[in-house]
């Protein structure tokens, strides 16, 4: 069970990275807000940073070894692939070692299974909201992508 926890984690980050890198440049800087919202590349750090909040409260050894990015960092998406990749393995070691601990989270009474619905159900939000932005600022969509989100069993 625990393998299937951990690879449920990581499926969720592989979809992450398969919209990542099928977004343009151009579709990273695409906002639907007329009031200031987040861009999709800040969309994408706030990703990273919620994931590094909920490090600093359930295992603050963990995210000492990470950084938070800037909100309003300048686009760079070598510098927030690394920085999801970081935050991607200090969750995964966040539930590897809530499982071993018979399910408990500090800072998440709830435990390890609604922890991680939570942070699915979090970036599937984003991801969905993403895709809508992408869609109706005209970029196209490869069907690569499209189905591929829902591959979650291969």
């Amino acid at each position: 069970m625990k393998e299937q926890l951990l690879d449920t984690w990581d499926i969720n980050q592989r979809m992450n990275l398969l919209l990542i890198n099928n977004t343009s440049d151009a579709g990273m800087q695409k906002t639907l807000s007329t009031r200031g919202g987040r861009t999709i590349f800040q969309q994408w750090i706030h990703i990273h940073n919620v994931r590094m909040q909920w490090l600093e409260v359930c295992a603050k050894d963990i995210f000492v070894k990470y950084e938070v990015l800037n909100k309003d960092m300048v686009d760079d998406r070598k510098v927030l692939l690394k920085a999801l990749e970081e935050s991607f393995a200090g969750i995964s070691l966040l539930l590897s070692r809530s499982w071993d601990d018979e399910g408990k989270v500090k800072g998440f009474k709830k435990g390890i299974i609604p922890l991680l619905g939570y942070f699915i159900s979090h970036e599937s939000h984003h991801r969905g909201n993403i895709l809508l932005t992408l869609k109706q600022s005209g970029e196209k969509i490869p069907d690569t992508l499209k189905w591929g989100l829902w591959e979650w069993g291969k």
